[in-house]
């Protein structure tokens, strides 16, 4: 309703339209009734016809034929305009209502933690965003307005039916609700059907999507027959879902043509008989044989209609499980303005988890100071990347609180301290755009002036002005086309622009060769100056240099200090660094 509320003119003026084309049908058998009861018989006009008598033209059969030939085109085009206005505009309602739709699910999804996007498949929520949305659009345009025009008109032509023969009209009254009855019942097991095939449809467009995206490593490996029995195995079961859904619902459709079949056999027995008597002319038999046809042709279409009721609910339901979803990172009413940060931070005893029964971080307890350079290493699994993704708050700690210039980051202004940390990530994300595009994308509003001047600090101007258009240069997606060096300083050139104190470096040199390093690390030793820096590291070269070197082990610090200290300490930094440095030690002996 929510959605629908800001279109309720075009909804009045769909209701108006509908309201005319159901007239329009109630009409359409009349002149067809005055043919023949009153230009091929004898009977008298009806009442309500008397004014064309008056005009002398009740008496002229021809006359008279013609004004029901001239009603028939009449009335045609009045349900004509009147259709065409209510399929326009509900129409437009359903694209916007399923673009609000779309737009409102997408930004739930935005203030969504990242631990949601942990643990739920992208292919599910695409799936959900087109076809789920998709499946409510085509519902809201054409089932939703059929389900109203139907129920009008059934509406519609009981009342006409029982002031033509009220004892006839008891049939369709008594017969309706045994087969809506029996329909709502059948809703139960088509509308389980459904879900299966949503389920199978969803899991095989994530195989598609996780396929598509791992082709590299798809052809590198020469797995594409797996990745094709994959799809073959989703595909197959997705058609047998549909085929038993398939099977539940075309059982529908005859029982009630068969029992609308038996009411009109009586209806045309019985008629006949008072037809034969006299007691019924066959003008008003047509009339209400026709309309006893259309009558039961809404209810045959509301049985039908079944499938698109439950694939909408079915839909439905799945958005709501998105929607209904509060695994948000609260932001507070009195948020505060952090103004510009100077970039002090501290972990309080902080324990974190992503399951209760297996958590990730125990009672880390240490701080940074302002302007200082601290590295963060530990065995893969230690919580490295967990500890970073606390400081802009992807997550929420389980216990305990981060502090930024001494004040807990929940108590700030998210966006606002997000907007003052920079990032280089060990893969450097690359848009589909320009490679200027990608440069500002933390800070749109950036100078092309301030954009090429942060590509020259990270080294980048030089390999972007050999590219075909420079800075116009459309970057493939997720940036393939590049080098990783290359992607790296691009990255950098982004974090530069940004001009945030404090800043995070997710292994930014680790995918790289020798050469691509050494530039990268010299565009960093720019970027990192006057910054509060942390950096997660497997090449333990990358942080020797640093104020503090902090090691995770099994969620916990094992140990902090200078990369001397920590030498001297002969501990769990010290056997990590040997390993990295001596080349006479077995690949086995790193991994353990």
């Amino acid at each position: 309703m929510a959605l629908v509320k800001p279109y309720r003119k075009w909804l009045l003026i769909i209701f108006l339209a509908m309201l005319c084309e159901t007239l329009a049908g109630l009409a359409g058998p009349w002149p067809l009734k005055i043919v023949i009861d009153n230009v091929l018989g004898k009977h008298p006009l009806p009442g309500w016809l008397h004014w064309l008598g008056m005009a002398h033209i009740g008496e002229d059969k021809i006359g008279l034929a013609a004004v029901a030939a001239i009603a028939v085109i009449v009335i045609a085009v009045f349900g004509a305009i009147a259709g065409y206005i209510d399929n326009y505009f509900t129409e437009s309602v359903a694209q916007y209502v399923a673009n609000d739709l779309r737009q409102k699910i997408y930004h739930h999804l935005q203030k969504l933690s990242l631990q949601y996007f942990d643990t739920h498949q992208v292919g599910n929520m695409l799936n959900t965003i087109t076809e789920d949305v998709s499946t409510i659009q085509g519902f809201a345009a054409s089932g939703l307005i059929g389900i109203l025009v139907d129920g009008m008109t059934i509406i519609g032509m009981l009342v006409i039916m029982f002031y033509l023969q009220w004892d006839f009209a008891l049939i369709a009254v008594a017969v309706t609700p045994m087969l809506l009855f029996f329909v709502s019942r059948f809703k139960k097991l088509v509308k389980k059907a459904t879900h299966e095939v949503r389920a199978n449809q969803s899991h095989m467009f994530s195989v598609l999507q996780q396929g598509l995206e791992s082709e590299r490593a798809v052809k590198a490996f020469g797995r594409q027959a797996l990745e094709e029995h994959k799809l073959k195995l989703a595909s197959l079961d997705t058609v047998a879902s549909a085929l038993k859904a398939r099977k539940i619902k075309s059982f529908l459709s005859p029982v009630v043509s068969v029992t609308v079949a038996v009411c009109l056999a009586f209806v045309i027995w019985r008629g006949a008989l008072l037809t034969v008597n006299g007691a019924m002319t066959v003008g008003a038999l047509t009339v209400f044989i026709t309309y006893l046809n259309r009558f039961f042709k809404p209810v045959q279409d509301l049985a039908k209609m079944t499938n698109s009721i439950a694939q909408a609910t079915v839909a439905l339901e799945r958005i709501q499980m998105i929607l209904n979803t509060d695994d948000f990172i609260v932001v507070k009413l009195d948020a505060k303005d952090p103004g510009l940060l100077r970039g002090d931070i501290e972990f309080q005893h902080i324990a974190f988890s992503y399951d209760k029964a297996e958590p990730i971080l125990s009672d880390v307890h240490f701080n940074i100071k302002s302007g200082q350079r601290v590295g963060i290493c530990g065995p893969t699994g230690s919580g490295k990347s967990t500890v970073v993704s606390l400081i802009p708050r992807f997550y929420d700690p389980t216990s305990g609180q981060v502090l930024i210039d001494g004040v807990n980051i929940s108590d700030y202004d998210l966006a606002k301290v997000r907007s003052q940390i920079g990032y280089v990530l060990q893969d450097t994300v690359l848009f589909y755009g320009t490679v200027r595009d990608n440069i500002s994308y933390g800070r749109p509003e950036a100078t092309e002036d301030e954009i090429k001047a942060a590509a020259k600090m990270a080294f980048a101007d030089e390999f972007i002005a050999k590219m075909p258009k420079g800075y116009d240069t459309m970057v493939g997606e997720r940036g393939l086309t590049m080098s990783g060096g290359q992607r790296q300083r691009i990255g950098i050139a982004r974090a530069i622009i940004r001009d945030a104190p404090i800043l995070i470096l997710d292994e930014p040199t680790a995918a790289l060769d020798t050469e691509s390093e050494k530039v990268v690390m010299e565009a960093l030793e720019r970027l990192m100056k006057g910054r509060t820096v942390i950096t997660i590291a497997h090449r333990l070269s990358t942080i020797r240099d640093a104020d503090k070197i902090i090691v995770l082990k099994n969620g916990v610090i094992a140990e902090q200090g200078t990369h001397d200290e920590l030498i001297a300490k002969n501990g769990e930094y010290a056997e990590l660094y040997k390993i990295q440095t001596d080349p006479t030690l077995k690949p086995a002996a790193v991994n353990n």
